[in-house]
């Protein structure tokens, strides 16, 4: 009799867990923020680095074409710039990766906007591999992960356009655009194996969830869709989180194995290495009294070593993100790495807790309204707006609005 209880426990436990990770798309808050950050950081860098775009990605460069379209048929990597090394064709590719990651950024058409995220992203950085740093390395893999999470639930166009309801024409008109784009690619023979497998599947299912839509949005098709988005989100969510941890593990360990951090002069010499110094006289003041050295040193290693572990308790996990942002905000100014420290802060976004993300979103809110005055026919900001946006949007990921 016990044995049929505790099995029949078993089982309801386990059918909560699957409604829990298939009934709704986790986190909105923070997968909206990570969406945010990561666009507006590849954004940064890339109008930063426009001027110097020939040199480091295009044909000026001191990695030739010949030599990254060697290395791309041996290692398999996906880049768009492989398929012409004309001038004319490096300028769109490199325009098409501005434009859609401030087109993500703001959410508009977030699922069409991922994946030429992606494209872009590693398009440029596998023509160039040896061009990037570490915060390049997370944000080609996050460009990755973030194609399969709802990211626009909530501060996007595409939930202000879905509260608003009315028809998506141009939605429609860009999945045959993408269709028509990706036929192109097939038969010229630009993408081969599993690249073009994945376009043409999401693709497809961007349609078919479009067509799910538009026949009846509360059938059980629909909720079939809505059971497989909500899983391939929360898994990504899960592995971005994941990836996160993995970074400050294996960087804390690394670092305990390493003399100069083991006795505790390692912050010292970065910070008189002319590469890392932008402002020398800041690296002088911060360095000239040692036990304050000793004490960044050790506690960098403490920080990064733990985390990991705290993220299942929710104060000492605040306290730690806490520490780790403001770590990156001083690399970022002390050392001149300012992309680096903003890929990792929108990484660790993914942690911030949703009451801290709601507040923000009512700040933001609450200045936007007295910066542009009250919205359309004189009315003051909605409800959702000034919570930080609307609640989780059934409408967003059409095929129409990817």
């Amino acid at each position: 009799m016990s044995g049929t209880t505790a099995l029949s426990r078993l089982r309801e436990r386990l059918s909560d867990g699957l409604q829990w990770i298939t009934g709704s798309a986790l986190a909105p808050y923070q997968s909206a923020v990570i969406r945010i950050g990561f666009s507006a950081t590849w954004l940064l860098f890339l109008l930063r680095e426009f001027p110097h775009r020939q040199e480091m990605y295009g044909p000026d460069g001191p990695w030739s074409w010949g030599m990254a379209q060697q290395l791309t048929e041996d290692n398999h990597a996906f880049s768009a710039l492989m398929w012409s090394d004309g001038q004319g064709w490096f300028e769109f590719v490199y325009a098409v990766a501005v434009l859609s990651a401030a087109l993500l950024m703001l959410g508009w058409r977030t699922r069409t906007m991922s994946v030429l995220f992606m494209v872009g992203v590693l398009s440029l950085q596998n023509r160039s591999v040896f061009m990037g740093d570490g915060g390049d390395n997370v944000i080609h893999l996050m460009s990755i992960y973030l194609v399969f999470t709802r990211c626009a639930q909530v501060w996007s166009l595409d939930a202000r356009r879905a509260r608003r309801g009315g028809d998506d024409r141009f939605g429609v008109v860009l999945w045959w655009v993408m269709g028509l784009v990706l036929a192109a690619i097939t038969f010229t023979g630009r993408v081969g194996g599993g690249w073009l497998l994945l376009f043409w599947a999401m693709w497809a299912a961007h349609g078919v969830w479009w067509a799910v839509n538009r026949r009846d949005r509360q059938g059980d098709p629909r909720l079939l869709c809505d059971v497989v988005a909500n899983f391939m989100h929360n898994a990504a969510l899960l592995v971005v989180m994941v990836e996160a941890c993995l970074i400050y593990a294996t960087a804390g360990w690394y670092k305990i194995q390493g003399s100069r951090w083991q006795d505790g002069t390692a912050v010292y010499y970065p910070l008189h290495l002319d590469y890392f110094s932008p402002w020398p006289a800041l690296g002088d003041l911060l360095t000239a009294y040692g036990p304050m050295v000793l004490l960044v040193t050790y506690g960098t290693v403490a920080v990064q070593v733990a985390f990991p572990f705290t993220v299942f308790n929710r104060r000492l996990k605040n306290v730690l993100l806490v520490f780790m942002m403001l770590e990156h905000a001083v690399i970022a100014v002390v050392l001149g790495l300012p992309f680096f420290s903003l890929a990792m802060i929108a990484a660790d976004a993914v942690f911030l807790p949703t009451s801290f993300l709601k507040r923000v979103g009512g700040w933001a809110a609450r200045a936007r309204g007295r910066v542009f005055g009250p919205t359309k026919n004189g009315a003051a900001p909605d409800r959702e707006d000034v919570r930080g946006g609307g609640g989780p949007v059934p409408s967003e990921q059409p095929a129409v609005r990817t």
